[in-house]
C-alpha cells in the first residue's frame, strides 16, 4: 500500500484484529494504544511491528486474556502478579495502583511478575506525568546483551525510564534502553533489508557487525561499555530477581520461546511532588531549570538544545497530522491478519486530501 495511516484508525484496526482474536475489548485497546503510541513517538521498533509476533503467541496459548491478576499490598508496596496477560494489560494495572498508592501515601512502589513485552516506558510514563507525580519505570527483558568483556549474551536490553512534568515545557520522559540501541531496531533494520551502523552489535563470534540479521544471531552492545552493563544488571535486579519473575536467562525470548511464558519483570515507583512543594512551584521550577538548560551556548551545527522525550513529542504531533508510514513487511503482516478476521487494513489509510 505503501501509504500514511491515521494513528487512530490504525488503533482501532489493531484493536479490532485482538478482539477477533479473542482478547477482551478493553485489554485489546490498551495493548492496540500501546502499540501506536510507541509509532507515533518514533518507536517504531516497539510500534505495530510488534502485532505479527503478539497475535502468533496469542493464537498459540502463549498469552492469557481475560480474568483478574493478583496483587499483594504492604503499604506503599505491592507484588502484581501479572498472570501472563499481555504487558500493556499488566503495566496499566501496574500503573493504576502505584497512582492510586502515591497519591495515598506520597510515595508508592510496584513490582511485577509474570509480565510479557509491555512495549514502551514512556506509554506509562506520559499517563502519570499528567497527574502531577514523578514516575520511574524498570523492566527487564530477554537474554540479548553480553557482560562487558564477555561473547554471548546474559542480560537483556532492559529500560531505565523516568517521567516527570513540566510547566510551559513538554514533561521530561527519558526512555532508554542499557545497550546502544533497542534491539527492536535491528529487527526493524532486518526487515527492511538494511545495514546497522558500526557498534551497535557484535556477531556470534564476538566480532563488530553491520549485518542485522547476524546481529540478531549474537548480541546487542551495552551503552556506555561497563557502565551500561551497571545498570542492565541493576534493572535485572529489580525487576526479576526482587519481583519472583524470570532474571538472566529465565526472561524467556517471545520470538524463539514457544513452549514457556516469558515471565518479564517490571518495577514501578511514584512519588508525589506535592508531598514536597506545591505543585506549581515545582513547575515553575521546572521551566527556569529548561530556560536555563537552553540557554546554554551550542556547539557548531546545532540549531538547539532538546529535553529528554521534546524530539519524540513532536514527532507525535508531526504523525498525528502526516500519518504513521510502516515499512512494507509489516504492511504485509497486517494484511495477512486482516484476511484471516475479516478485516481492511486499508481502512486505517489516511485521507490523500489531510496529507497536503
Amino acid at each position: 500500500m505503501n501509504g500514511a495511516y491515521h494513528y487512530n484508525k490504525l488503533e482501532n484496526f489493531c484493536g479490532s484484529l485482538f478482539t477477533k482474536a479473542g482478547v477482551p475489548e478493553q485489554e485489546a485497546k490498551l495493548v492496540a494504544e500501546s502499540l501506536v503510541q510507541a509509532d507515533l513517538r518514533g518507536v517504531d521498533s516497539h510500534g505495530v511491528i510488534r502485532m505479527d509476533v503478539y497475535l502468533k503467541r496469542l493464537e498459540a496459548g502463549m498469552v492469557t486474556v481475560g480474568g483478574g491478576m493478583n496483587a499483594v499490598s504492604d503499604g506503599p508496596v505491592t507484588l502484581l502478579d501479572g498472570a501472563n496477560h499481555f504487558g500493556a494489560v499488566i503495566g496499566s494495572r501496574a500503573l493504576e495502583i502505584v497512582m492510586e498508592g502515591t497519591k495515598r501515601n506520597g510515595v508508592s512502589v510496584v513490582g511485577v511478575k509474570g509480565s510479557n513485552h509491555f512495549g514502551t516506558c514512556s506509554y506509562y510514563l506520559l499517563k502519570a506525568v499528567r497527574e502531577d507525580m514523578i514516575l520511574i519505570v524498570l523492566s527487564n527483558a530477554s537474554q540479548t546483551m553480553p557482560p562487558t568483556g564477555g561473547v554471548r549474551p546474559f542480560i537483556g536490553t532492559n529500560p531505565f525510564s523516568v517521567g516527570v512534568p513540566a510547566g510551559k515545557y513538554e514533561p521530561f520522559i527519558l526512555d532508554m534502553a542499557t545497550s546502544v540501541v533497542a534491539r527492536g531496531k535491528i529487527i526493524a533494520a532486518a526487515q527492511r533489508g538494511e545495514t546497522i551502523p558500526i557498534g551497535w552489535a557484535i556477531d556470534k563470534h564476538g566480532h563488530a557487525t553491520t549485518d542485522a540479521d547476524a546481529a540478531l544471531e549474537g548480541s546487542v552492545l551495552p551503552v556506555g561499555g561497563a557502565k551500561g552493563y551497571g545498570i542492565s544488571l541493576f534493572v535485572d535486579i529489580m525487576s526479576g530477581v526482587l519481583t519472583g519473575a524470570g532474571f538472566g536467562k529465565y526472561v524467556n525470548n517471545m520470538y524463539e520461546n514457544w513452549e514457556e511464558a516469558q515471565n518479564v519483570g517490571h518495577f514501578f515507583i511514584g512519588l508525589d511532588i506535592a508531598r514536597f512543594m506545591p505543585v506549581d512551584a515545582f513547575k515553575e521550577r521546572m521551566d527556569r531549570y529548561f530556560d536555563e538548560l537552553k540557554a546554554v551556548p551550542r556547539a557548531p551545527g546545532v540549531l538547539e538544545i532538546l529535553i529528554p522525550g521534546e524530539l519524540e513529542h513532536r514527532l507525535a504531533q508531526e504523525r498525528m497530522l502526516r500519518g504513521i508510514v510502516l515499512p512494507g513487511k509489516v504492511e504485509e503482516e497486517l494484511t495477512k491478519w486482516a484476511r484471516r478476521y475479516g478485516l481492511d487494513l486499508s481502512e486505517a489509510l489516511m485521507n490523500p486530501a489531510s496529507t497536503a
